[in-house]
């Protein structure tokens, strides 16, 4: 029997040492009652409670591996919650090979699957696969402080359960990696490089003097229309297929020019467009 269900419910997941304790104490500060690795088995059970104003209203439950052979049915278990009318999302905290086996190095805590730290992180991802696929949001912990962290996690209780898209669009620099989190990406490295212009080498784009420097370069006025026009046509098709957070990388090769201008032209055209858009620039100050 489905029911309506007024509270809410946050499934925060994924990988060991992403930041999983972090984002459950954000939570608890913005106000949410946090259980962390409630057996999956009881999780439709805990669910029935929230909304019902004698108990709890808004809910963040943390999820990772440790859950072993539980974990195969947790697909499963949130299947049955979207038949029962609860309104829950899942966030999924990411962060790159390389950052996971240094923080496990430098707390020096075991890794949940018990193995040499570089294969656990390794068979912890492909074991984690199908449920990142069903992630409401990802994010990539990565490169980010707890403040920015909390920011992240602050916008997306934002979002209400309407045809209502959250996008973030994030410039960055290919030599720093691509955001683990993005769900769409343009390299925009076709375009003259300002760094090799010795007047805009120490700008970024967010000075004025880059941005007309690519303004003029043949063909960009037609890239920047004809993309946001793209980005603008796909959105309605993402949300028709329940995606309710986008995440939009825009990469060039150090993530201080070209991306960052192109990122903030971006994120202007779709806010115009009456989308609610942020605006991140994860390499601009390398």
């Amino acid at each position: 029997m489905t029911h309506k269900n007024k509270g809410r419910i946050f499934i925060i997941t994924g990988m060991s040492g992403a930041g999983k304790s972090q984002a459950l104490k954000s939570f608890e500060d913005l106000g949410f009652y946090c259980i962390d690795n409630l057996p999956i088995a009881l999780i439709p059970q805990f669910a029935g409670l929230v909304g019902d104003r004698r108990y709890l209203r808004n809910v963040a439950l943390g999820i990772d591996i440790r859950e072993g052979r539980f974990f195969k049915d947790f697909i499963l278990t949130l299947d049955n919650l979207g038949k029962l009318g609860l309104d829950y999302k899942i966030i999924f905290l990411d962060a790159s090979d390389e950052v996971l086996m240094q923080r496990f190095s430098e707390t020096r805590h075991r890794h949940p699957l018990g193995k040499n730290i570089a294969a656990a992180v390794k068979e912890e991802r492909r074991m984690l696969w199908d449920l990142k696929s069903r992630a409401n949001k990802v994010i990539d912990t990565s490169k980010l402080t707890l403040g920015e962290l909390k920011e992240m996690l602050s916008a997306a209780l934002e979002l209400r359960r309407t045809a209502e898209m959250k996008l973030s669009v994030i410039s960055f620099g290919y030599k720093y990696g691509i955001p683990l989190d993005a769900d769409i990406v343009m390299d925009v490295r076709f375009l003259p490089n300002p760094y090799y212009v010795a007047a805009l080498r120490k700008k970024t784009g967010q000075d004025a003097p880059v941005g007309a420097y690519l303004r003029r370069q043949p063909g960009f006025k037609a890239f920047l229309k004809t993309y946001t026009e793209q980005i603008k046509t796909l959105l309605p098709l993402y949300i028709k297929e329940g995606k309710s957070y986008l995440t939009i990388g825009i990469g060039c090769t150090g993530g201080r020019h070209r991306s960052v201008y192109i990122a903030g032209e971006l994120a202007r055209g779709l806010a115009a467009g009456g989308f609610s858009v942020s605006e991140y620039h994860r390499d601009i100050r390398k």
